[in-house]
């Protein structure tokens, strides 16, 4: 199980924690969709689309590691080392997300805390640099949708 604390009031930046131990930072990207994290020496680039619906997860050498699609919708998936792994909103008005597999849930992305931000990520059977992939989406997503409630009121 993941665990992320938000680090500052001012900026989406996450200590990623496994079982207590610290394994990575996510930062989110400024500018645009996505964001950044180091794991065992190994640098990834989480990179979205314009609207913030696709995303992939490219290494230092700019390859392809996993991609998310239909983000922000109801069902959304991701893909990594020719594995699909299925996601669902649990409610029209909630944030979590449920990872599901054989037409039941196995697991879950979801806020510990609605004012720090803080948040844990149970997906079995992912690899960890899926997992992290998968927390920094959805946490991206938390903040985009934010921004855009926001910016209505």
């Amino acid at each position: 199980m993941l665990k992320a604390r938000k680090l500052t009031v001012w900026r989406s930046r996450y200590e990623v924690t496994v079982r207590g131990r610290v394994v990575t930072t996510w930062d989110d990207a400024f500018w645009r969709s996505g964001g950044e994290f180091e794991l065992d020496g190994q640098h990834y680039q989480v990179r979205g689309n314009a609207w913030g619906n696709r995303y992939r997860m490219l290494d230092a050498a700019g390859g392809i590691v996993a991609s998310a699609d239909r983000v922000g919708r109801k069902r959304w998936t991701v893909q990594a080392a020719e594995q699909t792994y299925h996601f669902q909103r649990v409610s029209f008005f909630g944030s979590e997300q449920e990872l599901h597999a054989g037409g039941r849930r196995v697991g879950s992305v979801r806020r510990t805390s609605f004012w720090r931000g803080d948040v844990v990520a149970d997906l079995p059977g992912l690899p960890l640099p899926v997992q992290i992939f998968v927390l920094g989406v959805v946490i991206t997503m938390w903040n985009q949708q934010s921004a855009a409630a926001a910016a209505s009121s």
